[in-house]
């Protein structure tokens, strides 16, 4: 079939293409491990492109800053915007159609750097499943180059949870970050441990909106050692941001953060919870190992300099 002859439309997501956006999803998620974004809040639909033909949406993509540099940072570091782009499965290779998508979420991906610090470059980044190929491929095309690899890993609640003392030197404790000070001073220590790829108020905002939201911290004499946060997406827990501050690593502090999140999610009658880790992490690896985590899916993420 000739699709180009097929009337196509484009345009940002709206209310009434709830159905529609679910019946592509079903398409896309049919082949296991698909990296598929779902559409966030109303808000946020500025950032997603639906394709229309016949009354079935044939694609969707959308674009979101992921990590945004706060001043005084190395003038190496850069600013990320992500994207994620899908078909149904028989229009992957439609070069046409993948086209005029990718074209919109570069010109919304630009209009999104313009509200970032110009101190830093920007890249423009894609996270898919290694079984993707098809859909890389396009973007590989475009001059997108390997960043770097992603092991999704799976814990499964109804497993034991194995008890870990805390040091008595060390307070544990949830911490909301009700006011803009807190949520600065997090901040600042997230991006001390990773000054390449630093949240911003942006993202934490999107994660603190999330269903069952907490942060979990340990402290010693009120300063942050080390911390995570878990959330619920749809039926799944999510762990996120696993750290421990360079003066108390190899303490143990990281293996009781994870026990308390998996007790927190399990508390809420979750059956299962993931979180992502470099694939050349070995330490991160072992040690997620160690508490029933178990590797399910590689994520393969390229960029672009966005100049």
């Amino acid at each position: 079939m000739n699709h180009s002859a097929i009337s196509r439309t484009i345009r940002n997501f709206r209310q009434d293409d709830m159905q529609l956006l679910g019946d592509l999803y079903t398409a896309v998620s049919s082949r296991a491990n698909a990296v598929f974004w779902w559409v966030g809040n109303e808000e946020n639909w500025n950032n997603v492109y639906c394709a229309f033909e016949n009354g079935r949406m044939v694609a969707k993509g959308q674009v979101g800053v992921i990590n945004s540099v706060p001043p005084g940072r190395s003038p190496d570091s850069r600013h990320s915007i992500y994207l994620n782009l899908k078909t149904l499965p028989e229009r992957e290779t439609d070069a046409e159609l993948l086209e005029q998508i990718y074209a919109c979420l570069v010109d919304r991906a630009y209009e999104l750097k313009s509200t970032l610090s110009p101190e830093y470059g920007t890249n423009l980044c894609l996270g898919n499943d290694a079984s993707e190929k098809e859909n890389s491929s396009f973007f590989i095309e475009k001059g997108f180059i390997h960043l770097n690899s992603l092991f999704r890993m799976n814990r499964n609640l109804s497993e034991p949870i194995s008890d870990f003392e805390l040091d008595k030197e060390f307070d544990f404790s949830c911490w909301d970050m009700a006011a803009p000070s807190e949520e600065d001073e997090y901040l600042k220590i997230e991006s001390e441990v990773w000054p390449d790829t630093p949240l911003g108020k942006d993202r934490l905002a999107q994660y603190k909106g999330n269903t069952l939201w907490t942060s979990m911290v340990v402290r010693k004499e009120g300063a942050v050692a080390g911390g995570l946060m878990a959330w619920k997406e749809e039926d799944t827990g999510v762990i996120e941001d696993v750290f421990v501050r360079e003066p108390w690593r190899k303490r143990g502090l990281a293996k009781y953060l994870l026990t308390e999140a998996l007790r927190y999610l399990k508390s809420n009658n979750l059956k299962n919870t993931y979180l992502m880790v470099l694939t050349s992490n070995q330490s991160a690896l072992s040690l997620y190992e160690s508490v029933g985590f178990y590797p399910v899916s590689e994520e393969i993420r390229y960029f672009i300099e966005m100049n």
